[in-house]
């Protein structure tokens, strides 16, 4: 074949791409898929979207898939929401900040002074859209400092994770910190926690370190918290701040691996869990430290980095598929009956949590050995597929899947082609 026809044949390629992905843009679905059926359990489902691109909100979604509420600031990340009363919504905010809005003590990190991240725990009024109560605090930059969970005592105090310092901790109305927990102080070599289980150690001020991405108050009152990077689940008594129970192994990706949002059900003595990087929601039983159910999603419909799961009174369970842009309620026997697919990516893009409203997270609800468990793994290819599609989404428009990644990849390869014959051709006119 000469270059003359070489260049004709690609150059032809990459037209046709160019159309057919011109007409997919056109004709593609974009509307959300929903599924809404007599089994699903009752209420709106309050979202947490942390989004891609710094467009931040919380959503309120109707069963049959319409927005009935929707907040948002600009330039944020929403991650921990709960609505306290009909009126009021409790939400988790890291917003990205420029330079000039920044404390300067906030820009000292040269690799990333352009920006700060202003993390806010907002009350708001879901008539007027007003945040009424707001607690708040600075950081250096947004990525792995962001305020990821948050929860209303029963005594009126509030419960924060703080992911940037590596803490959790609790404040009143006024704003007074009224008990702290540092994991540098219970975590490093030397505590018990590490001679026992070890974990990774931390490297530098700006680390992300633990990652503590969930807090929860127990019936007894300690506190459950997520550690993300180090693969476990840890109970700490406020009285002593000592970790007295421990869920999963630092590195035993068996059990779990940079897991989010554990759901404890208390009177079953298990632990609903979000198994992020497992893409799976495992239930796992504290007696017996096994894990006694799972679900991963039907086949070619796979969970994709799910990061929450609550299981519903009447046995569903609901699930964030983050990844996958969509939360869908499964039922016993695994059946999706309730499902919002935001298949364009617009409504609620890279969703964080989702509770369905005017469920009390210590309801009474059926273990996992009582369902069916719903286990479709998929092979090494279509894992590293679904990753680069997942992934993809950060740089292209979110309506964009598999087939139209690979028609975008397609046409740089031609145009890399192109320049590349480019070259031969002028070193043969150098040379000759």
């Amino acid at each position: 074949m000469t270059q003359r026809t070489r260049i004709t044949v690609v150059a032809v390629v990459i037209v046709l791409l160019i159309v057919s992905l011109g007409v997919q843009a056109v004709v593609v679905d974009r509307d959300a898929d929903i599924v809404n059926e007599d089994e699903r359990y009752p209420g709106n489902t309050l979202v947490g979207v942390h989004s891609y691109n710094d467009d931040g909100r919380v959503v309120e979604l109707a069963p049959d898939g319409e927005v009935v509420w929707e907040w948002s600031v600009p330039n944020s990340r929403v991650f921990g929401v709960e609505q306290l009363d009909p009126e009021t919504v409790l939400a988790a905010v890291a917003v990205k900040t420029p330079a000039e809005d920044c404390p300067d003590e906030y820009l000292e990190y040269e690799e990333r002074d352009d920006h700060c991240v202003h993390n806010r725990v907002v009350e708001i009024d879901k008539e007027s859209g007003e945040v009424g109560w707001e607690y708040d605090w600075y950081d250096e930059f947004i990525g792995h400092h962001e305020v990821h969970d948050v929860e209303r005592l029963d005594n009126g105090e509030t419960a924060i994770i703080d992911m940037g310092n590596d803490r959790s901790f609790t404040v009143d109305r006024e704003g007074e910190i009224t008990w702290e927990w540092q994991a540098e102080d219970h975590l490093t070599p030397g505590t018990p926690f590490y001679e026992d289980y070890g974990g990774p150690e931390k490297d530098g001020e700006h680390d992300d370190w633990t990652h503590m991405n969930d807090i929860d108050h127990l019936e007894n009152g300690n506190f459950q918290m997520s550690l993300r990077n180090f693969d476990v689940i840890i109970e700490v008594d406020p009285e002593t701040d000592e970790i007295v129970d421990v869920v999963g192994e630092p590195g035993n990706h068996s059990v779990l691996e940079r897991q989010h949002n554990p759901h404890r059900l208390e009177a079953q003595g298990t632990m609903v869990i979000a198994d992020s990087e497992n893409d799976r929601i495992v239930e796992h039983d504290l007696e017996s430290d096994e894990h006694i159910w799972q679900y991963t999603g039907p086949s070619g419909e796979q969970l994709q980095w799910p990061r929450d799961a609550d299981r519903l009174p009447n046995g569903n369970t609901l699930i964030t598929d983050s990844q996958n842009n969509r939360v869908l309620e499964v039922d016993p026997d695994g059946e999706i009956v309730w499902q919002y697919d935001d298949l364009d990516g617009t409504v609620i893009p890279l969703p964080y949590e989702a509770d369905r409203i005017g469920v009390d997270e210590r309801s009474d609800a059926p273990p996992g050995d009582e369902l069916t468990a719903v286990d479709n793994e998929r092979s090494t290819v279509e894992s590293i597929l679904s990753e680069w599609e997942a992934m993809a989404q950060y740089a292209f428009p979110t309506w964009m899947h598999l087939p139209q990644i690979l028609h975008v990849v397609g046409i740089v390869l031609g145009v890399l082609w192109l320049a590349a014959e480019g070259v031969v051709f002028s070193w043969r006119r150098f040379v000759g």
